[in-house]
This record gives C-alpha cells, sequence and structure tokens, in this order.
C-alpha cells in the first residue's frame, strides 16, 4: 500500500503526544475563506448597554 500520485490524500500529522491534526485537502487552502459578510463587518470599540454586567457576572461553580 504506497502512495499515489494521481491520487493524492489528505495526511494525518502528529501535533503532540495525543493530538493529531489533518493537512489540507488536495486542492484546497489551509486558511477559511473570509466572506464578505465578515470582512464588511464593523469591529466594536464602544460599550454596549450589558457589558458592565456581564464584566460583573462570575458563573455559578465558582
Amino acid at each position: 500500500m504506497g502512495t499515489d500520485p494521481a491520487n493524492p490524500r489528505q495526511r494525518v500529522v502528529r501535533v503532540g503526544s495525543r493530538r493529531a491534526k489533518l493537512t489540507a485537502a488536495p486542492g484546497t487552502f489551509a486558511e477559511p475563506a473570509v466572506t464578505q459578510d465578515e470582512a464588511a463587518a464593523p469591529v466594536s470599540a464602544g460599550e454596549g448597554p450589558n457589558d458592565a454586567r456581564l464584566r460583573q457576572d462570575v458563573p455559578p461553580h465558582y
């Protein structure tokens, strides 16, 4: 069972002792595509009405 250059495949790459990741599929890009909606979305620099409350809230398991 050797590598077939006519049929390339994704490979599993070891990232750590217990982790692995797949390489990009043939004919695709490794980076995700940015949609026009994401590119046109303004970055919020101001504070919203609930920001202060969200910073104060503590999850119930604490």
